[in-house]
């Protein structure tokens, strides 16, 4: 094999050794120096961050200060910069020293890692400043730029001062700095400087910044500049504005887009290649350019801005500017999307579909992402068509998406309530589904009732009790009528239905006729039956609650107790004897029941001990959530219980709680 072959493998064995080197082997720190003198940009990198990881990092600091000064040694020296900005705290002393060094080129590593460090504070800024006085022109700048990324407001006073200076490359950093500060210079400067060539890009920025007309007038006029670094310049101070404007005030920012992109027969395609721009500003402006177009073969390229999770928002606004037009362009390109494109383009679809979309929905359907097919099910609601009605009812059949078209269904009952009925009778009439039922009865109200009454008594459980629940919805007097004959069914899930349409219902004979459920051989009665008592206050069946609060069934006494709750009827000794439960999620349930009480307070201390982690978080939010008197006392159980937790998120938990009762 040739030593050219041999190269590559050669470089990967020092790459994996300088990954596998020992931080704390006594020659660690020399080996991670000479990993920085390495020929490969790899190997250096991970040299770099192993010199982060060693022990005394002062002493790593100054070894890494004396590589800077190494001339000769491009590689090794920017790699150094590299490590010394990862070391932080550590690196600052020696850096600071460093910026009185008599060679100019160590002060501008000085004055570029200081940057890089990113610390703010008194003494990083008034040494940054004073370097802005230095002799060489490249230490001046370096200072500046530095300042831009950890100065504050004296950094933004001295380098207002340079926007005068001679220099054009020192005026260049300045702008830069007070940019990056978000501090823009008077309007009347940032004016003058943006007819400088020069200047103009970074110019164009600052005046981003200032919410004065005239600002806002001079950066639209950089839409129509020729290079395309101005023209994103532009692009990214409207981005800046559209952060900090609304209302009214985002209105006159439109307008005075609008009239200056009319210009510009090239408008699209300048806005087009903006939104594919790596900085979010301009993507952000360029959003804003393209909802003002309202153009819908933009469509697409704003989609896929979406794989920017700071603009989403502003991604789905700019969508619903581009109409029904701009959805049928995306839904045409939908399988070609990226999926945080497909996402938003999807969600966007609900406000922009017509009756024209219905095929292209239908369509999506069969290959969409199981979390964007109920949404493409509410942009069928929304077309307002009579033929999203028929998909709509097949796909109640669909147990994932049954709840949607359900939805869907009743929104589109209002432009057409017969079509609706009629497809509904349809899929009944040939037992499609009992989810049919449903519907029909929010659609066809009092009209429904004898379909609803025949099917009552139908030979299918399914259709009995999807019969029973609609009725309740429909009419109190038929509702409570067939559920009180169904709460004898055979079948369970008639009974079910039966005592969640009492539970709903209400009335004086609700507390006798759940009675029976609360002791029914079939769980899903009981557990029904517990919902049904806590929701139309059945005060009466307190006693029953309690027993099934100590019922060896977690789910059971789960619901008894949050049942409990929700009458108002928590005592100490349902807390004691839930909180003794087998199952955490009882005991998990007593505490947020006995929240903001003080036998809850008292139960929250001694939970803190519990053997499961998560029965002791819990423990540590109830406590977090205590005002007034007890909140001093609930802070000292915090902390005494953090001093023992050993588990991470427990005392995640307990930090939190500590925090927030702090504040009180």
């Amino acid at each position: 094999m040739s030593d050219v072959a041999d190269v590559p493998s050669r470089e990967e064995e020092r790459y994996r050794a300088m990954q596998a080197l020992d931080p704390l082997a006594s020659d660690a720190l020399e080996s991670f120096i000479g990993g920085l003198h390495d020929e490969s940009w790899r190997v250096r990198h991970a040299a770099a961050e192993g010199l982060q990881r060693l022990p005394e990092a002062p002493r790593v600091a100054t070894r890494l200060i004396s590589v800077l000064g190494e001339r000769g040694e491009a590689g090794a020296r920017n790699a150094a910069a590299e490590a010394l900005a990862g070391l932080g705290d550590a690196a600052l002393g020696p850096l600071v020293r460093l910026l009185a060094h008599e060679d100019p080129d160590q002060r501008k590593f000085a004055a570029d890692i200081l940057g890089q460090l990113g610390r703010r504070g008194d003494v990083v800024e008034s040494v940054l400043v004073r370097a802005l006085g230095d002799g060489d022109l490249n230490v001046r700048v370096s200072a500046a730029e530095a300042l831009g990324r950890v100065g504050g407001a004296g950094a933004a006073r001295a380098l207002e001062s340079l926007l005068d200076a001679d220099e054009s490359l020192l005026r260049l950093a300045a702008l830069e700095g007070l940019a990056l500060l978000g501090q823009p210079p008077p309007l009347d400067v940032a004016l003058a400087l943006a007819d400088d060539a020069s200047l103009r890009r970074s110019a164009l920025r600052v005046l981003g910044l200032r919410p004065e007309r005239a600002a806002l007038e001079r950066v639209c006029a950089g839409l129509g500049a020729g290079a395309r670094s101005v023209l994103e310049a532009a692009l990214g101070a409207l981005g800046t504005q559209v952060a900090r404007r609304d209302g009214a005030r985002r209105d006159e920012l439109d307008g005075l887009v609008r009239g200056a992109l009319a210009k510009l027969p090239d408008a699209s395609a300048r806005v087009q290649r903006a939104l594919e721009s790596d900085d979010v500003a301009v993507r952000a402006g360029a959003l804003l350019a393209a909802g003002v177009l309202e153009d819908a073969a933009l469509a697409v390229p704003v989609a896929e801005v979406a794989r920017e999770d700071r603009l989403l928002r502003e991604v789905l606004h700019t969508l619903g500017r581009l109409g029904p037009e701009g959805g049928r362009v995306l839904l045409r390109h939908m399988g070609e999307l990226s999926l945080p494109a497909r996402t938003a383009a999807t969600e966007a679809l609900v406000d922009l579909v017509d009756a024209d979309s219905v095929p292209a929905l239908e369509s999506l359907l069969d290959w969409a992402e199981d979390d964007l097919r109920a949404v493409v099910v509410r942009a069928l609601g929304r077309t307002s068509a009579p033929e999203a009605v028929r998909p709509l009812v097949e796909l109640l059949g669909d147990p994932s998406l049954s709840g949607a078209a359900m939805r869907a269904l009743v929104a589109l009952s209002e432009p057409h309530a017969s079509a609706v009925l009629k497809a509904l009778d349809e899929s009944v009439s040939r037992r499609a589904t009992p989810a049919a039922v449903a519907v029909l009865g929010r659609v066809g109200g009092a009209l429904a009732l004898p379909v609803l009454r025949r099917l009552a008594r139908d030979a299918e459980p399914a259709w009995r009790a999807a019969a029973v629940e609609a009725a309740g919805e429909v009419d109190f007097r038929a509702g409570g009528e067939l559920a009180r004959g169904a709460l004898a069914d055979e079948a369970a899930a008639v009974r079910i239905a039966a005592v969640r349409a009492t539970g709903r219902l209400g009335g004086p004979d609700a507390a006798a006729l759940l009675r029976p459920a609360l002791a029914d051989e079939d769980l899903g009665v009981r557990l029904a039956g517990v919902d049904a008592v806590g929701e139309c206050g059945a005060l009466e069946r307190v006693p029953e609650l309690e027993l099934l609060a100590r019922h060896e069934d977690g789910a059971l006494a789960v619901q008894a107790v949050r049942a409990l709750a929700r009458l108002g009827a928590v005592g100490p000794e349902v807390l004691r004897v839930a909180a003794g439960h087998a199952d955490s999620e009882v005991v998990k349930a007593a505490l947020a029941a006995g929240a903001g009480t003080p036998p809850g307070l008292t139960l929250a201390e001694a939970l803190l001990g519990h053997a499961e982690w998560d029965v002791r978080a819990a423990a540590a939010r109830v406590l977090g959530e205590v005002e007034g008197p007890g909140a001093e006392a609930a802070l000292r159980m915090a902390q005494r219980a953090l001093g023992a937790e050993t588990d991470s998120l427990a005392r995640r938990a307990l930090l939190d709680a500590v925090e927030r009762l702090s504040r009180r």
